[in-house]
C-alpha cells in the first residue's frame, strides 16, 4: 500500500497507532503506585476522542452497505 502522507487512509493508520499507544499508557498509569488520577482521566478522555475520530473516519472511507 502506497499511501500519501496526507491521505485519509494514512490519517486513519496514524490515529489507530496513537490510540494503541494511549491504551498502553492508560494501563501503565492505572498500575502505577501511587495512581495519578488526573493523568489517568486525561489519557482516557484523549483515548475516547481518538476512538470517535477513528469511527468517523472509517465511516467516510467505507460507507455502510445498503440493506
Amino acid at each position: 500500500m502506497d499511501f500519501n502522507l496526507h491521505s485519509p487512509e494514512r490519517r486513519l493508520i496514524d490515529l489507530k497507532i496513537e490510540h494503541a499507544d494511549l491504551n498502553a499508557m492508560v494501563d501503565l498509569t492505572a498500575h502505577a503506585v501511587p495512581i495519578d488520577e488526573l493523568m489517568l482521566r486525561r489519557l482516557k478522555k484523549r483515548r475516547l476522542l481518538l476512538r470517535d475520530l477513528i469511527a468517523r473516519l472509517e465511516l467516510t472511507l467505507e460507507p455502510p452497505e445498503p440493506a
